[in-house]
Formats: structure tokens, C-alpha cells, sequence
């Protein structure tokens, strides 16, 4: 089947998002299946990539205060479709695009929706009280939910606020991660060395550099931890809008910005060289960026107020409250544990995330839905 995989927020640096794409396209090629994907440019281009899979890119417009991302204008798409004539559509954005099940619907073709984000807690971000943020999340979900035949949740986390309003179309796919080039064996102690700059420990925090990702609390981990007399080190790798902010947050501390690594055999090495790795942002709903810290071996501490207290288990890392003595805690706890014990139990638990689980999961719930009753 022909399968035409739609996204606006995509770029060079887009992190999880790009990943996730790139991987379910080439597992569906692999599959047998004709692939395309959609996505925003500076200009339009048509290409084949490695995996096999043919990319558009549609000129769009910057979207202020993101940092870069673009959107393309629905209409673009639309015309695009209609030529490229789909047999399945997977839509990875529920906001500038949230009208393409409805497009699906109306040309007959079966279409799911994957919900990479939380709307409530995207409308809590911008200092909307909870329950304003729900009611609006609710009514916007089940819309959105009646307009695709599935919708798709990589984790309970991510599926919370649509079985609060009973919607009968959501299925959990689990989101997978990179075994091979994230792994313990990437571990490269003279660059570990250079990078700690004589500290015990060395810490990682690596993402984009933004609001929801709450770096500031790993930047407030390590005050916490130099405070109690620990002698650690972290190193952010990632850029963003808070970049700035955070270098000035971090003044007087043992803090090293890396900036954004585009290799990512070096971003590897870097996750496999470090002790712990931080992920302190409360909105993650499924946290690609942890999953590749556990495949290299390294324990994680997260938030417990979000996904990932479903993907860290005790021994290869820990969930904790939003505060940065806890994470704090849960580092020295973890420092505490026998380096190889703790590594070998965080690889462990990242090979329970496969891709090749992720796409069987993804083309099972394409394959089972209906040709769609048009909409007049």
C-alpha cells in the first residue's frame, strides 16, 4: 500500500519527531510498502532518501518563538494529496494540521492520527488554569478523534486525556529506539575525561533547548549537587530559544554547553561516556532522548510527571517529583550503585523498545482499518 506520512513540526534539528519518521518510513519500506512523506521547507523539493522513502518538502513560513519550526499551509497539502492519491494516511501533528482526517474521510482513504504530545498539558504551558486546559483539550479531542479512524498513543501517558473522554479509536504503539547506533561500546573514556574536567561525575542533559523541556532544573540539579560538596559535571548538548537564559542560569556552576551536535555517531558517544543522563521535562509523552541515554548505558533520571516514569524502572534510573533536590537524590543514589550493574540494566531496558516492534504495531493499525464512509 501506498503510505503517505504527513508532519509539520520537522527540521534539520527537530529531534524526536525526525526520528521517529525516518524510522517508521524505512520499516514500512522494508515492509513492502510505498512510502512518502510530507513535510516544511524553505523551498519545495522532491527527493528520495537512503531508506527508500520519497520526501516532499513544501515551502512554509517561519512559526514565531519556536526556534525555527515551520508549518505548511494545510491547502498545500491538500493539493498534494489529491495528486499523490494515498492509501493510508498517518498525520503526526494534531494542531496546524488537524484537518486532514476530515480530507481522509471525504476521499475515502483510512487515515490515523499519531498523538506525539498531551493538548492539556500543551495549554498549561502558556499558564492556562488545569481546568480550563481540560475542558478545552476534551472538546478539541473529540473532535479530533472523530475525524480519524485511529488514533494512535505511543504511551498510557499520551492515551490519559482521550480515555478521559471515551474515545472508542485509540490504540498504544510504543515508539522504538536505535540499538545500533546507540550502545554501551560508543563509551570513549579519554573524551570523558576531557569533558569532566576533573569532576567524579560526569552528567548529560541532551535536547532541545526550550521552554516545555524544563532544562533549568538540571542546570538547578548540579547547584544542588555542588552545594552538597559532589564534585560533577554537566554537559548540555542542544540548542533552542533558551539558550541564552540557561548559559546565564548557569554562570559559577560546573556547566558545559555543547551546543547542537549534528553527528549522531557523536551524540552516541556522548550519551555512552556520561554517568547519568538528565530529562527533567514534565510534558514528555514518550522521550526519545532517554531511551537513546538507556541504550548507551546509561541510567536516567525523569520526571515523574511524565511518560517516562512508564520506560525508567529502578536500577536504570529513576522518576522523581519536579523539584531539583530530588533529582539531586536520585543521582546520588544512582552514583552510588555499582557502575556496571547500573549500566547493564539501563541497556537492558532500552532493548524492551525495538523499532521493528514500533512499525509491526504501526502497519497493524493501519492495515485494520476500513475504507471510510465519505463525508458529504
Amino acid at each position: 500500500m501506498h503510505i503517505v506520512q504527513l508532519a509539520n513540526f520537522y527540521g534539520p534539528r527537530s529531534g524526536g519527531l525526525r526520528t521517529a519518521l525516518h524510522h517508521l518510513g524505512a520499516g514500512y519500506v522494508a515492509s513492502g510498502h510505498i512510502v512518502t512523506l510530507v513535510v516544511p521547507g524553505t523551498r519545495y523539493a522532491e527527493e528520495i532518501l537512503a531508506t527508500g522513502v520519497r520526501r516532499y518538502t513544501l515551502p512554509a513560513p517561519r512559526i514565531p518563538g519556536t526556534g525555527g519550526y515551520r508549518a505548511v499551509d494545510p491547502y498545500r497539502v491538500r493539493t498534494l494529496l489529491r495528486r499523490l492519491e494515498p492509501d493510508r494516511l498517518e498525520v503526526s501533528d494534531r494542531l496546524t494540521l488537524r484537518g486532514m482526517g476530515t480530507w481522509a474521510r471525504r476521499n475515502e482513504v483510512p487515515s490515523m492520527v499519531i498523538s506525539h504530545e498531551r493538548l492539556d498539558r500543551l495549554l498549561e504551558q502558556f499558564l492556562m488554569p488545569s481546568p480550563l486546559a481540560r475542558r478545552l483539550a476534551d472538546a478539541a479531542n473529540r473532535r479530533m478523534a472523530g475525524s480519524y479512524d485511529r488514533v494512535v498513543c505511543t504511551t498510557s501517558f499520551a492515551r490519559e486525556e482521550f480515555d478521559r473522554i471515551g474515545a472508542p479509536n485509540v490504540q498504544r504503539v510504543p515508539l522504538g529506539v536505535d540499538l545500533t547506533t546507540f550502545a554501551p561500546r560508543y563509551r570513549d573514556d579519554g573524551w570523558r575525561y576531557t569533558l569532566a574536567e576533573g569532576a567524579d561525575a560526569l552528567l548529560v542533559h541532551c535536547g532541545r533547548l526550550s521552554p516545555e523541556k524544563h532544562v533549568e532544573r538540571s542546570v538547578d540539579t548540579v547547584a544542588e549537587l555542588t552545594e552538597s560538596g559532589d564534585r560533577v559535571r554537566l554537559v548540555i548538548a542542544g540548542d533552542g530559544p533558551r539558550r541564552r537564559a540557561l548559559e546565564r542560569r548557569a554562570r559559577g556552576l560546573p556547566v558545559t554547553f555543547l551546543g547542537f551536535l549534528s553527528d549522531r555517531a557523536e551524540v552516541a558517544k556522548l550519551l555512552a561516556s556520561a554517568d547519568v543522563s538528565l530529562a527533567p521535562g514534565p510534558h514528555e509523552t514518550f522521550g526519545l532522548a532517554a531511551l537513546e541515554a538507556l541504550a548507551s548505558g546509561t541510567p536516567v533520571v525523569v520526571s515523574a510527571s511524565s511518560a517516562l516514569r512508564e520506560i525508567v524502572r529502578p536500577g536504570c534510573g529513576a522518576a522523581v517529583p519536579d523539584v531539583p533536590l530530588a533529582f539531586a537524590s536520585a543521582v546520588t543514589g544512582l552514583l552510588e550503585s555499582p557502575e556496571e550493574t547500573r549500566r547493564a540494566a539501563a541497556r537492558a531496558r532500552a532493548e524492551e523498545f525495538t523499532w521493528t516492534s514500533s512499525v509491526r504495531g504501526m502497519l497493524s493499525a493501519m492495515q485494520s482499518l476500513n475504507v471510510p464512509n465519505p463525508v458529504v
